[in-house]
């Protein structure tokens, strides 16, 4: 696990963390649990430490009823769209779809996902291609990266 960075993310549960942790890691590529610091006297977990997509991340079983907000989300690039449609449906499970390509899972957290070239899709450098894609996302719940693409190479 990378601990190079200034700035991690903790995610605050009730008692969930260790569930939560096992989820993602489960289902994002390069992700895995780096270790389980268990709440003194108890063999419940505290705090998780790990790793998801090689970013550091912390879960924590707060004791407290935290609910997330969309304020707040994760963004994961896919590469293609098989890999999409897996992280969507594994996310959307127990969860809720929202427009644009954003889910929140079955603890409250919510995820964009995304086509890994979005940001080339929307290059403010090629603003008539990136208001066609703007267009395209929009108008979809989960992302089709076919329509993307068709949106962005429009009159080429």
């Amino acid at each position: 696990m990378k601990l190079e960075t200034k700035v991690t993310p903790w995610l605050g549960f009730n008692n969930k963390a260790e569930e939560a942790a096992r989820f993602y890691t489960s289902i994002i590529p390069h992700s895995s649990i780096h270790s389980i610091t268990k709440k003194p006297g108890t063999s419940d977990a505290l705090v998780v430490k790990f790793e998801l997509g090689g970013l550091p991340v912390y879960a924590l079983n707060s004791g407290q009823d935290w609910k997330f907000s969309t304020a707040f989300s994760f963004s994961v690039g896919c590469d293609d769209q098989e890999e999409l449609d897996h992280l969507w449906a594994a996310l959307s499970e127990g969860g809720q779809e929202f427009e644009c390509g954003w889910v929140t899972d079955k603890f409250g957290l919510s995820w964009q996902i995304v086509p890994a070239r979005l940001s080339t899709y929307l290059d403010p450098s090629t603003p008539e291609r990136a208001t066609r894609v703007l267009h395209a996302v929009w108008g979809m719940v989960k992302l089709d990266i076919a329509s993307l693409e068709a949106a962005y190479s429009e009159n080429e």
